[in-house]
């Protein structure tokens, strides 16, 4: 399997360089040059299987060359073991056609854990193979870096580095991302947004002698190996509800337009899929592109489901490159353009292709509580701000009749409890693994949000770097 930029200025490479290469040296994002599809009777096949073997079907194809079978399909068992529930992602019902899908019974109770805790092992085993150390650098808003400081912890051959806007998660995302004691994890809050964050990111790796001096590796959806991770639920949820017999739609909030991605590729390799609905609260940038077909960046808002707060999605690249014909020069151009003036326009065939399979809907503050407030009332459920934003969408995008709506679930409802109790009247517990979390001692460093501090910062603490 070979891998091609979506700027077309940069090398193609084989499944491990781009695992540990992460952003093209182009500034683009690597995609496969072709995608591997499944039969109908393929998909049908994946109903009733473990999670951990549809999950060595889905992604092995991505991987050709990497590992051998056998040590491959043992790394990806090892990985769902650490998930609460045999079925990884279960489902459950809210009405006659509408579903969750649980995404947060990992280690850090978020859809995160299902592509790092695969991500981690694999990028131990390249460095391993190369004899070769890396330092991780991440941007969350939230989630992502809860669940990359849990796979790198404690990792010989990795320092993690994970750059949070300050004052912007919640206090259990913070502490979950502070309260790591290994030596190889180092937090660093952001004085700015989540944007901020990730252009800092982006500007590392686009720095040629930074980047080989720290052996930068990136574990943002930017990295491929994130992106066909989240590709295997999407089969086994349509596969347990009757696929390939009859579609199914999805309803993704999201805000780096990753999880929504995952569904598209799986829709390319055979799922069959009538919508992807883009659920976006009060940073609606993806909404405003859809409906309007101007993607323009605005000023981040600060919601209760913080994780969807941003304004740059990035792998929107990623879907503009492919519906635009793989034109890679017409795709730097947008990137371009929307690094200079903050905004494109989306060309009318492409926004007519992306509307055969997507919609999109903007959810607000008030809407998402009152969603919180009637699934608790009604099922007894307690969701998370972001799941309620999924569910608020799915029902306003509906469903045609026999098309199950399956909304993923991203987040458990304890990583918000102020938002949740506010709706509720319901504070949601911690699992026991983190009933302490609040006990535990953090250790994180504020800076600027300026390129030089954060870079010597990393100088100064990755074992790369040292004598």
């Amino acid at each position: 399997m070979q891998y091609i930029s979506t700027r077309g200025e940069a090398p193609a490479l084989g499944f491990e360089d781009v695992l540990l290469t992460g952003l093209a040296v182009d500034g683009g994002l690597y995609v496969p040059r072709d995608w591997p599809a499944f039969s109908a009777q393929e998909i049908a096949g994946f109903a009733g299987r473990p999670y951990a073997e549809v999950a060595f079907a889905v992604m092995s194809p991505f991987m050709s060359g990497f590992l051998h079978g056998d040590e491959l399909r043992g790394m990806i068992e090892e990985a769902y073991g650490h998930f609460n529930h045999p079925a990884v992602t279960p489902l459950s019902q809210l009405d006659a056609n509408t579903f969750l899908m649980d995404l947060h019974r990992g280690p850090t109770l978020a859809f995160k854990d299902v592509a790092m805790q695969i991500l981690g092992p694999i990028m131990d085993k390249a460095l391993e193979k190369r004899g070769e150390r890396a330092t991780v650098i991440c941007a969350t808003s939230g989630d992502t870096g809860g669940a990359a400081i849990e796979a790198y912890r404690g990792r010989e051959r990795s320092d993690i580095f994970v750059l949070h806007p300050k004052g912007q998660v919640s206090d259990v995302q913070r502490r979950q991302m502070t309260t790591a004691p290994d030596s190889n994890v180092h937090n660093i809050a952001i004085e700015g947004s989540f944007d901020d964050t990730q252009a800092l990111v982006k500007a590392f790796f686009n720095h040629k002698s930074l980047r080989a001096e720290l052996a930068l590796a990136g574990v943002n959806s930017i990295n491929w190996a994130r992106i066909i991770a989240q590709v295997v639920y999407y089969f086994t949820a349509a596969a347990a509800l009757g696929a390939p017999q009859r579609a199914m739609s999805f309803t993704v909030p999201t805000g780096n337009f990753g999880d929504i991605l995952a569904g598209y590729v799986a829709a390319r390799m055979g799922l069959p899929i009538a919508r992807l609905v883009i659920a976006t609260n009060e940073n609606d940038i993806l909404h405003r592109a859809m409906t309007t077909g101007r993607y323009e960046v605005g000023r981040v808002q600060p919601t209760t489901s913080p994780s969807m707060d941003i304004q740059v999605s990035s792998n929107f690249e990623r879907l503009l490159f492919e519906l635009g014909g793989r034109d890679a020069k017409a795709t730097a151009g947008l990137m371009n353009q929307l690094f200079q003036s903050g905004a494109f326009e989306i060309a009318p065939p492409l926004l007519e292709a992306a509307r055969k399979l997507f919609t999109s809907a903007r959810v607000s503050e008030d809407e998402c509580r009152e969603t919180i407030a009637r699934v608790h009332e009604e099922t007894g459920e307690l969701i998370d701000p972001h799941t309620a934003v999924g569910v608020h969408a799915a029902a306003r995008a509906g469903a045609a009749a026999g098309t199950p709506m399956i909304v993923l679930s991203t987040a458990h409802a304890a990583k918000f409890p102020a938002a949740v109790e506010a709706a509720t009247g319901v504070h949601p517990a911690l699992p026991a693994h983190l009933g302490d979390l609040f006990e535990r001692e953090e250790r994180y460093s504020v800076l600027p949000n300026d390129f030089d501090a954060v870079a010597d910062f990393m100088r100064n603490h990755a074992r790369i770097c040292q004598p």
